[in-house]
């Protein structure tokens, strides 16, 4: 059974740090393509990091890029977003996803999300 599992999420003041963690089984990890996507209130749901299979390559929205760093750690089958710099505007819950794209077929997992809020 498939299963990924966000933490770490909460109040924090703008210029705070939060460190997300999402930690995954159920599937061969490190086949898979590691994102944090985030949902605000009334908004669609972005993409905001991207780490690849092999761990060698990230990728990251305009909006964060230089505050928020993502990372894996394959013996604990864990994908995390460190946020630093926080803004009102990062308020949003932050959903964990892994992906495999395979020829023709993708394979797509989500967790259930976590909700992180900025604000004094």
């Amino acid at each position: 059974q498939v299963q990924l599992v966000e933490s770490g999420g909460g109040l924090v003041q703008p210029g705070g740090s939060l460190r997300l963690s999402c930690a995954a089984s159920g599937f061969t990890f490190s086949n898979y393509a590691m994102s944090w996507y985030r949902q605000a209130p009334g908004k669609e749901r972005e993409l905001v990091a991207t780490i690849t299979s092999a761990g060698g390559s990230t990728n990251y929205a305009d909006s964060v890029k230089g505050r928020f760093t993502i990372s894996r750690d394959y013996a604990k089958n864990t994908v995390y977003l460190q946020m630093n710099s926080l803004k009102p505007e990062d308020t949003a819950v932050y959903y964990c996803n892994a992906r495999r794209v395979r020829s023709i077929t993708t394979l797509d997992y989500w967790g259930k999300g976590i909700l992180v809020t900025v604000s004094s």
